[in-house]
């Protein structure tokens, strides 16, 4: 009997043994706990962006374009050669390739001069000398392959990504051979004019998204502590410049989109170094200063209206005021229903411009290049999932070109209920 009692509880101790093998074999496999990893952006959302991964996971078909248009993009990303300001042509006014220099879009030679000087104005008409002689392009180029590979990596923890995102990101702020300049000093230049303006500072504006693109870099190995740790410096001393140069105090009072993204940035720049205090005054400061002067009390903002791009300078300038919206909600300041006596807000911008992407109104607006609705579908998502409100969804369904594969899908997914 003792015999048949001692099979029995080795039988049992050997059947828990592999039940506990097979329980850690599977925690080893099991999904990672992505709560744990809620990335540090400012212009994003964290929680949608970890909602967006947890039901990639889980198969959501809601997402599988905009996830498989961005794995595709990404890997594109990853064959792409390294940008440096030191890449061009030309030789800035300082002698310095590290300087960047930019020629300003809507400046054309003088017809009425033998050597087309001064440069004039056509707003709204770009004129194709600017990116074969400045960094602009390669800029702009830079930052959209920085932010695929980074937000590829967050979606896939794919490593290679994440390196390549972390080369391109040191080649342009940190190498000491190749690395750009803290400053926009000779930015949007206009030849017979200046060699720089304050509103070149616009060039950066889509920075504040390059920063949260490196905070979906979190995880990974390839990006260090040390090479957060130079580019957060990078970007004081670009804060600084902002603050203190000629042509930062002059962005800072242009009263159209340039002030909005002027702000943005700094808002942005100021919360990735630690410098919260001047986050946090720029943002308080954004209601009265930019919501207040720029919004009409029916929504339209005339500063962008007067434009010959009308819509797109009302849908960008539009963008700036839901990122600061955005940032500000760090600071628990609630500028998405901030509304002032006569009824000016951002909410009440949004609404204006709604029916005329749907095509209920027509736009009477001048606008020299294509109108395009669908470029407001980013905006209404956001604004279905911040306003609780149904409307706004239904609205993106009315818009042309809207496919689903869109990247702000995945920013931004939409709600399964």
């Amino acid at each position: 009997m003792f015999r048949i009692w001692t099979t029995i509880a080795r039988l049992i101790l050997v059947g828990m043994a592999a039940i506990s093998a097979i329980v850690t074999e599977a925690e080893a496999f099991a999904l990672p706990d992505i709560s744990a990893e809620a990335p540090r952006v400012f212009v994003l959302d964290s929680g949608a962006l970890i909602d967006a991964k947890q039901r990639l996971q889980s198969g959501d078909d809601l997402l599988s374009a905009a996830s498989n248009k961005l794995k595709r993009e990404a890997d594109r990303a990853l064959t792409v050669k390294t940008f440096s300001v030191i890449q061009k042509d030309l030789t800035p006014p300082s002698k310095d390739k590290h300087d960047y220099m930019s020629i300003a879009p809507y400046w054309w030679p003088n017809p009425n001069t033998p050597n087309g000087l001064p440069y004039v104005r056509r707003d709204g008409e770009i004129n194709p000398v600017r990116d074969q002689v400045s960094d602009r392009k390669r800029m702009e180029n830079f930052v959209q392959a920085t932010r695929t590979l980074g937000l590829a990596y967050f979606f896939s923890d794919r490593e290679d990504h994440a390196e390549r995102s972390s080369k391109l990101l040191r080649v342009w702020f940190m190498d000491d051979a190749t690395k750009m300049n803290p400053h926009l000093r000779y930015a949007q230049s206009i030849p017979g004019r200046n060699q720089g303006r304050g509103a070149g500072v616009i060039e950066t504006h889509n920075m504040p998204e390059l920063i949260d693109a490196v905070g979906l870099l979190k995880s990974s190995k390839s990006w260090t502590q040390t090479s957060h740790k130079r580019l957060q410096d990078w970007f004081n001393a670009y804060l600084n410049w902002l603050i203190e140069s000629h042509e930062g105090k002059s962005e800072a009072k242009a009263e159209n989109n340039h002030g909005s993204w002027y702000d943005v940035q700094v808002a942005a720049y100021a919360l990735f170094v630690g410098r919260d205090d001047v986050a946090k005054k720029i943002l308080t400061e954004f209601s009265s200063k930019r919501i207040a002067k720029q919004i009409e009390s029916d929504g339209r903002q005339p500063q962008e209206l007067t434009r010959t791009q009308a819509w797109h300078y009302s849908i960008f300038n539009l963008e700036a005021l839901f990122s600061a919206a955005s940032i500000a909600e760090k600071f628990g300041i609630d500028l998405w229903n901030l509304e002032t006596p006569d009824k000016r807000g951002i909410r009440r911008a949004l609404d204006w411009l709604v029916p005329f992407a749907t095509g209920k109104s027509k736009w009477t607006y001048k606008e020299i290049s294509a109108f395009q609705p669908e470029k407001l579908a980013p905006l209404l998502r956001r604004a279905a999932i911040r306003y609780r409100e149904p409307a706004y969804e239904e609205a993106i369904a009315k818009l042309p070109r809207v496919t689903g594969d869109e990247r702000w899908q995945l920013f931004y997914p939409k709600s399964r209920s």
